[in-house]
């Protein structure tokens, strides 16, 4: 009785583990979020899966989910795969993986490919800290209150996008964080026409207003730290205290936003009212 969330190749099967042919192949069910890719990749390993082999996307995920948790009740391995990567990860599988720590299931991995780590390795963009927001937002209102969320991030962005959208988000993004913002293009990753396209927001968005194809991870560099002045902070704080709050609440939360220490920024408060 166990769920096995099952990483599968980007695009070369090459990737694929031997503990993923082993797990595909002895899986009493096989959930897969195509079956027909499914099993065009099992044919290229070379395996044939023993167990029953059921679709697993996005539109019947929760119609599903009951006779999955039956199969496992009863004691049957399911295996869950999607069409490329780390199941659950802006694919199929949240729920049934949340459905399953409920019931107290257990759930385990077949770690392997994922296309968020493998386009931050090769952005040359700082990997040290790092965010991941799945797709960028379809509707413009959204994507603009998303860009603006990102002005300040300082850490390194993962996203993905569908290379019908790309320009515009790379234009709006240009607009909003600069055309100057740092980020990388990964197409294709792993595939035989790979592409890691690096450069500015605007060099960017210029290069794919003439069309771009395939599957697309965007990576954007974080925000630079910002210049602020203590004394300007100060101020924050003090009117922040006259509005009602308390003194080292004001000061934790502003010193935070800042990036600075709250004791700095506390006993520079404290200066200031003597």
């Amino acid at each position: 009785m166990t769920l096995i969330l099952a990483a599968t190749p980007l695009g070369d099967s090459r990737d694929a583990s031997p503990r993923l042919t082993e797990v595909l192949a002895e899986a009493d069910v096989v959930a897969a979020e195509d079956t027909r890719r499914f099993r065009a990749l099992a044919t290229a390993l070379g395996v044939t899966p023993r167990g029953r082999v059921v679709s697993f996307y996005e539109d019947v995920e929760s119609a599903r989910l009951p006779k999955l948790l039956e199969a496992l009740r009863e004691g049957r391995t399911v295996v869950l795969v999607t069409d490329a990567g780390m199941p659950s990860v802006s694919d199929p599988g949240y729920r049934l993986v949340a459905a399953c720590v409920e019931e107290g299931v257990p759930v385990t991995c077949v770690p392997g490919p994922s296309a968020v780590t493998t386009a931050l390795a090769v952005s040359g963009l700082p990997t040290d800290r790092f965010c991941f927001d799945g797709f960028a937002p379809r509707k413009p209102g959204e994507r603009a209150r998303w860009l603006r969320e990102l002005a300040q991030q300082p850490r390194t962005v993962v996203f993905f996008e569908s290379p019908h959208r790309l320009a515009t988000t790379l234009a709006e993004a240009a607009d909003v964080l600069g055309a100057d913002r740092r980020a990388a293009v990964c197409r294709e990753l792993t595939k035989t026409y790979e592409e890691v396209r690096r450069g500015g927001l605007g060099e960017l968005a210029a290069w794919a207003a003439d069309g771009v194809r395939g599957e697309i991870t965007v990576v954007l560099e974080g925000a630079a730290p910002r210049a602020v002045a203590v004394e300007d902070l100060v101020a924050e704080v003090r009117t922040r205290v006259e509005a009602g709050e308390r003194l080292k609440s004001a000061a934790g939360e502003v010193a935070r936003a800042a990036g600075i220490s709250k004791k700095e920024l506390y006993d520079a408060v404290l200066r200031d009212r003597s």
